[in-house]
């Protein structure tokens, strides 16, 4: 059965604007709508073989753009070391209560870089 992996839905984000509009348009109602290859046939008024066709070849674009440019994964990474970073801040705890201030103003701003 076709599977589907949500990293095609981060891929799009990035990638999504490369692919013709058609490929975005079919991907992205099968992986951001959650719409089944049968759904987005009867709403494309295109078979469900050919649904599938052009989301394996847009899957097959994306992570060739991605194994190219590595944009998601830079992006996840950043994402998991601000996370850490932000823990850290909030863990640390000085006698100095303006520098705790500033400690938790700084992890705070992390949190809301919305990564």
């Amino acid at each position: 059965m076709f599977q589907k992996d949500m990293k095609y839905s981060l891929l799009l984000d990035f990638y999504g604007d490369i692919l013709s509009e058609r490929k975005r348009e079919l991907t992205g109602l099968y992986y951001n709508d959650d719409l089944s290859l049968s759904e987005i046939a009867e709403i494309s008024g295109i078979s469900r073989q050919g649904v599938r066709d052009a989301v394996k070849k847009s899957e097959a674009e994306l992570l060739e753009l991605e194994e190219k440019l590595g944009l998601a994964g830079r992006y996840e990474e950043l994402r998991v070391q601000i996370t850490n970073i932000s823990s850290e801040l909030k863990s640390i705890q000085t006698a100095d209560v303006a520098t705790n201030a500033k400690l938790n103003s700084i992890a705070k701003e992390l949190s809301q870089l919305n990564l």
